[in-house]
């Protein structure tokens, strides 16, 4: 699952960092993460009016806020148990 991999690509690089990675610098400044993360919808939005890069964007928006979430120690499967008592 790519999802799973991005998630476990960044708890990987939080506990070893990667010299250079731009997934290690964005799981250590939770500033730029959130920055990121904010542009990247807003890019996403503006490609969906357009009808254009929409997939693109998307996929961009899940690998930013997923890098969030780990800087922030929000772990997907307290994100997934959540979810999981919303189902009716």
């Amino acid at each position: 699952n790519t999802l799973e991999s991005l998630f476990k690509l960044a708890r990987e690089r939080k506990n070893t960092p990667v010299e250079g990675s731009y997934t290690n610098k964005l799981l250590s400044n939770k500033s730029l993460s959130k920055e990121k993360v904010l542009e990247e919808i807003n890019e996403l939005i503006e490609a969906v009016e357009k009808n254009e890069n929409k997939i693109h964007e998307a996929a961009d928006v899940f690998y930013h806020l997923i890098m969030y979430l780990e800087a922030n120690e929000i772990k997907v499967e307290d994100i997934m148990s959540e979810l999981n008592k919303r189902e009716k």
